[in-house]
């Protein structure tokens, strides 16, 4: 069923780096919900895998000393879902993953591997475009971080160097402190489909609740790679909460979205939802504030 040349285990990270290095045409699987899929399909017929799933050190999530948040590249989307720090600093995080696939692929599947794999539909990519995650990377050359906007090159590809694998995702304090969020996924089926739109909303209001003091508008399938809404961030920023504004934000989206044509959805189609998506979602972040509209 599976047409592979060899198959690697990695004892640590260094030991992974190591055997990519040695076999640099490997490619890096952990839980596999993606590489034995295409494998299976004959895209990668006789790859060499070198597999990091035994390694416990990249699983978990964790605050470190300065209040950032640490994800394991390796954390699954179930632990992701359940684990007390993302629910208390960013549920919305928990909320996006637990709209992947179905119950096996939530258990088996990893953040990294979501993110790894460049797609604009991983609904776990929109959400953390929102909190400002920054993705690190550990090869050869050491340790390197990058903002995860710089981590997406084009559709299906990401900045992963030779030898390289992604071993956390970070969110720093201050870009969860004091944000509320909200995600929602378009799809054609409630469950077991990939997003046609997603969006993902963070919202930090004014102590009194009436203004928004910072606006975080990310979307996934609404051009080749997840993105930012900036227009729409900078036209709404300082505005009163009311209805008649978060109208003109939402509206402002066109601004930044570049949806395409395909079967799941015309590119009109995306262009509207994602105005709508938009309203709903940071209607739900205000309430979610202790703000109203």
């Amino acid at each position: 069923m599976y047409d592979m040349k060899a198959l690697y285990e990695a004892e640590s990270v260094s030991d992974a780096i190591r055997l990519l290095q040695e076999h640099p045409g490997a490619q890096i699987i952990a839980g596999g919900s993606d590489v034995l899929v295409q494998m299976r399909e004959g895209k990668r017929a006789g790859a060499e895998l070198v597999s990091i799933y035994s390694l416990d050190e990249l699983r978990g999530v964790k605050m470190e000393e300065d209040g950032t948040l640490r994800i394991g590249s390796l954390t699954s989307f179930s632990h992701i879902t359940k684990d007390p720090l993302i629910q208390k600093h960013i549920n919305v995080l928990g909320e996006a993953v637990d709209m992947v696939g179905g119950p096996q692929i939530r258990n088996i599947g990893t953040i990294g591997g979501n993110t790894c794999n460049g797609v604009t539909s991983a609904d776990s990519a929109s959400t953390l475009f929102a909190w400002d995650a920054v993705i690190e990377l550990t090869g050869p050359e050491g340790v390197r971080r990058l903002p995860i906007k710089d981590f997406y090159i084009k559709a299906g590809k990401v900045d992963l160097r030779p030898a390289e694998i992604q071993t956390g995702i970070l969110i720093r304090k201050e870009s969860y402190e004091g944000y509320e969020g909200h995600y929602i996924k378009y799809a054609m089926r409630n469950a077991m489909d990939i997003a046609t739109l997603g969006c993902s909303v963070n919202v930090k209001l004014s102590e009194d609740k009436k203004n928004f003091e910072d606006i975080r508008i990310a979307y996934g399938v609404a051009g080749p790679v997840p993105m930012r809404a900036v227009h729409a961030e900078d036209a709404g920023r300082g505005l009163a909460v009311t209805e008649e504004n978060i109208e003109k934000i939402g509206d402002t989206v066109l601004e930044d979205v570049t949806p395409r044509d395909s079967w799941r959805a015309s590119k009109a189609f995306r262009e509207h939802i994602s105005k709508v998506l938009c309203k709903r979602a940071l209607k739900e972040a205000v309430e979610r504030s202790g703000g109203a509209v």
